[in-house]
């Protein structure tokens, strides 16, 4: 008996350095190389909601795309080390008083996290190894690149994942030639793009993208938002069309 537990043991550290190098190669490859597949779009095609996907560099999105995500998931994005600590403590107290209702506190490098290697769910175990995930792709990544796969893998709308397949979903065109509106319209539904949907568009976006669209002119002048946003011309994006058939910000 003494025998087998120490074979059983022996196994089960290996196993566990496997794991480790493993995923801490998958980890670096990610930072050159599209995810295969998440768990997410996995559970999304098996429930038969579909999975549209289009995996696009970052110099085949619109600036916009960046900026409106930022605006409405982190606008803090560049500044901090993956958390805001601020905004946990103040989700924290908030659950404490209203216990029928989660409030969240994830910034973009958590849900890139938690959409690339984990599940959805909230439990503790999940928890913990989006930490883990999120410092490691803090660490190798970088936020330009995290910031590229975040539009490429969130979930914006029923099956639709990443910014170019909901372009072509709902305005036809690619995301390089999205909008500020556009753009805007998109990152809306973000905050749980089955119910919030854009086309037809339900009455959370219709509300909450112009408020997008404020804080992304608010940002505009934000040097360290401007040099992460994906885009031939993610330097001035503010200069670029606000919409189809209006003038350029000045």
């Amino acid at each position: 008996m003494k025998n087998f537990l120490s074979r059983w043991w022996r196994f089960l550290k290996r196993l566990f350095l496997f794991l480790f190098i493993a995923q801490f190669i998958y980890i670096i490859l990610l930072k050159w190389m599209d995810p295969p597949f998440t768990l997410t779009q996995l559970g999304s095609w098996i429930s038969g909601e579909g999975l549209k996907r289009d995996y696009v560099s970052a110099e085949q999105m619109s600036p916009y795309a960046g900026l409106a995500v930022i605006a409405s998931e982190d606008q803090l994005f560049p500044d901090h080390n993956g958390f805001d600590w601020k905004s946990i403590q103040k989700a924290i107290a908030k659950n404490q008083k209203k216990k029928n209702r989660i409030a969240g506190a994830s910034t973009i490098s958590q849900q890139v996290a938690k959409n690339v290697f984990l599940w959805q769910s909230r439990d503790w175990l999940r928890k913990g190894l989006e930490v883990y995930f999120t410092f490691m792709i803090e660490w190798i990544w970088g936020k330009k690149r995290i910031l590229e796969v975040y539009l490429n893998v969130a979930e914006m709308g029923k099956g639709i994942f990443g910014i170019e397949a909901a372009s072509q979903a709902y305005f036809k065109k690619p995301a390089l030639k999205l909008s500020r509106t556009e753009a805007a319209m998109i990152a809306a539904c973000l905050p749980n793009p089955v119910k919030y949907t854009v086309k037809p568009m339900s009455k959370v976006v219709s509300v909450r993208y112009p408020w997008v669209l404020m804080q992304m002119s608010n940002l505009d002048g934000d040097p360290d938002i401007q040099q992460l946003l994906p885009g031939p011309s993610s330097k001035s994006p503010s200069k670029q069309n606000a919409a189809p058939g209006k003038p350029a910000a000045k």
